[in-house]
């Protein structure tokens, strides 16, 4: 058994790491693939898998492929242009994490996640509303209340909290993979069924990765899974006056902003 594999998730041609740990894997392919992919990459549509719901589980088609058909000893997801970083210094493509930089971290520590995001002044669950519809994490809410109740308390604080681990960005130890997405995709699975997103925008449509950010934190905390961090490493640029400007559109939509 290998001691690690790392899947990037992509859904075109891309750059990726030589490293041996990296498998790429084209996302959605049951809906969008080329016949000729790229020497190394697999499809997620090969073996037992949920690539045709790519739009709205986004790199978890590809979580959910490596569940269900890949052997390692520690399992990880990161993104063709987000990827864990081994240093803030140097090019990027110098930067990102190798398999040793990976080892040497999963022989302390079960698993690793990238650096937490912080919204300074906004919570988990508030961000999420004004970026998207609030019925998604309420309809979550209500489904581990159901399912597991042992596990509200941890899931009403890390909604609470103006920071999180997201990006689906992770490598575990199988064991605790096995056990995250076990619990993962029964939930979205369950969501799938509650909601209508028949009148969803085309991004609001991808509700189901972006739910499954706010997931990781609450299983982590309920569980007490010990973890390192790394840093993360974007390989395109980021639009931060658009993304600011989009910021207080929202805020202004909400109302908690006046104009």
């Amino acid at each position: 058994m290998r001691d690690l594999c790392v899947s990037v998730a992509a859904h075109k041609r891309y750059w990726m790491p030589k490293d041996e740990a990296y498998l790429p894997v084209w996302a959605g392919s049951a809906l969008k693939a080329p016949a000729d992919l790229p020497q190394g990459w697999r499809r997620d549509d090969e073996g037992e898998g949920i690539s045709e719901k790519n739009r709205g589980y986004c790199e978890l088609t590809v979580m959910y492929w490596m569940w269900k058909n890949v052997t390692a000893k520690h399992l990880g997801l990161v993104h063709y242009r987000r990827h864990f970083s081994r240093s803030p210094l140097g090019g990027k493509t110098s930067r990102i994490a190798s398999s040793d930089d990976f080892l040497y971290r999963l022989e302390r520590h079960p698993v690793i996640l990238p650096k937490e995001r912080n919204y300074l002044i906004e919570t988990s669950y508030s961000q999420y509303v004004h970026a998207h519809h609030s019925v998604d994490l309420d309809c979550t809410r209500e489904i581990i209340k159901g399912k597991y109740p042992a596990m509200l308390s941890s899931y009403d604080e890390c909604m609470s909290l103006t920071h999180g681990h997201r990006f689906n960005m992770l490598v575990m130890r199988n064991d605790l993979f096995d056990e995250y997405c076990s619990w993962l995709f029964g939930i979205l699975s369950e969501l799938e069924d509650e909601l209508d997103t028949s009148g969803y925008s085309t991004n609001d449509q991808r509700v189901f990765g972006f739910v499954a950010e706010r997931l990781l934190d609450p299983w982590i905390l309920a569980h007490g899974v010990d973890y390192s961090e790394m840093g993360v490493i974007n390989m395109e640029s980021q639009h931060w006056i658009k993304k600011g400007t989009s910021f207080l559109k929202r805020k202004v939509a909400s109302g908690t902003i006046r104009d």
